[in-house]
């Protein structure tokens, strides 16, 4: 393993994780957007990450050469798709708001401001944990490197 390869897993989690935090950006930006481009008020979306292996352009050429190490190869995370959450917001009425229906009531976005901070505060941990696991893999190449001189 070299370490591009021990590097992988955690440059995998990161792009993830970034992608994860400004999914929530969003979220929390359009927390009273009550009109969209498709119409209606904005819905909460989440991302769906997915396991999926990763393969330096050497690591890959070996594997294609011995099939026999498929079980180490090392797994990263993907964004495998991001969703729309389809629940309903709460309605407030307000007959003067520009967005009311016919009865005065204004459709509200379904995003929930405190579940989106605890979903922002998840998403900076691993963050930071993926951070800590690249600087943990460069100091241990770093003393392997050392070993030598």
């Amino acid at each position: 393993m070299d370490i591009s390869e021990s590097l992988a897993p955690s440059v995998t989690a990161l792009d993830a994780q970034r992608r994860r935090l400004n999914v929530i950006a969003s979220n929390l930006a359009n927390a009273q957007s009550t009109r969209t481009a498709d119409g209606g008020p904005y819905r909460r979306r989440d991302v769906v990450f997915q396991a999926a292996p990763v393969h330096p352009k050497f690591g890959r050429m070996l594997r294609q050469v011995s099939a026999a190490n498929r079980a180490e190869e090392p797994q990263g995370v993907r964004v495998a798709r991001v969703v729309e959450d389809r629940k309903p917001g709460p309605a407030i009425y307000d007959p003067k708001h520009p967005d009311a229906d016919a009865k005065g009531y204004v459709r509200l976005p379904n995003v929930n401001v405190m579940e989106e901070m605890v979903n922002m505060i998840g998403a900076s941990r691993a963050y930071e944990a993926n951070v800590q696991a690249v600087n943990a893999t460069r100091a241990m190449w770093s003393r392997a490197l050392e070993i030598g001189r």
